[in-house]
Parts: C-alpha cells; sequence; structure tokens
C-alpha cells in the first residue's frame, strides 16, 4: 500500500471516530487520531512483522478466533516484548489484529492492549483505562494459555456494530 493510501486511511479513520475533534487535537497523544496515525503502518503485514509482532494462535491452534453468536476478532499479530512491559501507551498496542479476506488477504481491522493482572496490580489499585474506557479481564485457565490479564480492544479501522471498544464484532468472520 502506498504512502498516500496509508495516510488517507488513517485520516479517514480519525474523522470517523474521532468526530467533530480539530485537526489539531487529532495528532494529541492518548487519543483515537494519535493511535489512528501510529497504526497506520500496520495495513503492511510485513511491517507488523518487521516491528516484532508475530501471528498469534490459541491453545488450540486456532488464528482466527472467533465467538458463535458474537462475532470475531480476527487474527492477532501480538508484539512479546510489548506484552512483557506493563506500561500502557495509547500509541504502542501490544496486538495489532487482522480480518481474513478473500484469498487469504489479511486487512487492518482493530489494535488491542494487553497486560497481565498480576504486573499490573502490583503498582495500581484498579484495573487500566484508556480512552475513558476500563480493561476488561480475563483469568485464567483461557484460551490464550495466558495468566490473568486485562485487555481493551479498539476498532479503529473497522466499523464495529458492537461499539468501538467491544471484544467481538459481529462483522468479522473467520473462515469455516
Amino acid at each position: 500500500m502506498n504512502l498516500k493510501r496509508v495516510l488517507a486511511s488513517a485520516a479517514a479513520a480519525m474523522v470517523l471516530l474521532t468526530g467533530a475533534a480539530s485537526a489539531a487535537a487529532a495528532g494529541t497523544p492518548g487519543t483515537l487520531g494519535s493511535l489512528a496515525l501510529a497504526t497506520a503502518k500496520y495495513h503492511s503485514v510485513d511491517r507488523a512483522t518487521d516491528d516484532g509482532y508475530v501471528r498469534f494462535k490459541d491453545v488450540n491452534g486456532i488464528a482466527c478466533i472467533a465467538q458463535p453468536g458474537m462475532g470475531a476478532m480476527g487474527i492477532h499479530y501480538v508484539n512479546a516484548a510489548l506484552v512483557a512491559d506493563p506500561a500502557i501507551d495509547a500509541t504502542r498496542p501490544e496486538a495489532v489484529l487482522y480480518a481474513p479476506g478473500p484469498h487469504g488477504k489479511l486487512t487492518l481491522v482493530a489494535v488491542e492492549y494487553i497486560v497481565t493482572k498480576a504486573a499490573w496490580d502490583a503498582t495500581h489499585t484498579a484495573p487500566p483505562r484508556l480512552f475513558g474506557h476500563t480493561f476488561m479481564l480475563t483469568t485464567a485457565p483461557n484460551r490464550f494459555g495466558l495468566p490473568d490479564f486485562y485487555s481493551l480492544h479498539v476498532w479503529i479501522w473497522k466499523n464495529n456494530p458492537a461499539g468501538t471498544f467491544m471484544m467481538w464484532n459481529p462483522a468479522v468472520h473467520c473462515p469455516a
């Protein structure tokens, strides 16, 4: 994807997701606009892998994560170094999510912030929050083989009819 298309996609996402926010505020750290600018490069899966994101499969070897009746998250590419760091940076999500399309083409649809509960709770008294939303707690055992963790999905690159910060997107589907 060429730079013009990436920038156009980022600009479109900012307009859609930040509503009436001024152009100056769109790049302010901690906003959805800054997230769009920071992750636009991940429309290229190669760029994501260059930056340390690796395709993730659940404990059953499934790459495309779906929940019957709820929708799907898609295919996760996770940066283990970011997961290991308990800091939350709005412009550096721990995972980028792709929806599978025709002929196996992956399309960037969302990002996910992930922090283990033990690491977060060691220095905080409340669950993490970002963009005005509290992270969800997933307890162990879970399909990801992780200890208890907090997460927040942000459907920055694909509309989610269930809501921008919901886990499952009914408009995303995994192949049968």
